[in-house]
């Protein structure tokens, strides 16, 4: 079987942000894989714009990315209990193209914040954004890294034994349903 390829989606836009690193972690234990980010830095939705000009070209290249996908990591910070401008801003853009490139495909929810519970609000309004897309969200484990500045080493990776372990399952699942609905 060929490779698979993971998108990943920051919802910050940082390139310190530990959603990024929590992301980057993800893909490497995901396994064997060509790993793409898609590139959130998109004008804000304007219908418009939309109107006028179409989906602009950025907007298209991530629907695309979606669409050829096996499978997706979508890391999100949580930004004032809910989640993040830029990520909510990419979801109602890919909404508006053409097909349906998030129908079916393996999505996996991770958040990384600085307060106690590690970002379960967000993951709960990210869930509410996604489902009317109708993805195979993965119910878990739940990877919610709580205290994000104090969990990574200087080389970027996971050093919370808990966090890991459930980084390692949900992406040894994400796997067997890419696989599964690549043999399919």
């Amino acid at each position: 079987m060929a490779d698979l390829t993971l998108l990943g989606l920051c919802g910050s836009l940082r390139s310190a942000s530990t959603n990024r690193l929590l992301m980057q972690e993800a893909a490497r234990r995901f396994g064997p894989a060509t790993f793409v980010e898609g590139d959130l830095r998109l004008p804000l939705y304007d219908g418009d714009m939309e109107e006028a000009t179409g989906v602009p070209d950025a907007v298209q290249t991530l629907a695309d990315q979606i669409g050829a996908a096996d499978a997706v990591i979508v890391a999100t910070p949580e930004y004032n209990k809910g989640i993040s401008g830029v990520l909510k801003n990419a979801l109602d853009w890919v909404s508006r193209t053409k097909g349906a490139p998030w129908a079916g495909k393996p999505v996996a929810l991770m958040s990384a914040a600085a307060g106690r519970a590690g970002g379960e609000r967000t993951q709960n309004m990210a869930r509410l954004c996604l489902t009317p897309f109708r993805p195979l969200l993965l119910t878990g484990p739940e990877v919610m890294v709580a205290a994000t500045a104090q969990q990574w080493d200087d080389d970027g990776r996971l050093t919370n034994e808990v966090n890991a372990k459930a980084l390692d399952a949900l992406m040894q699942d994400l796997r067997g349903y890419a696989e599964a609905k690549r043999a399919a």
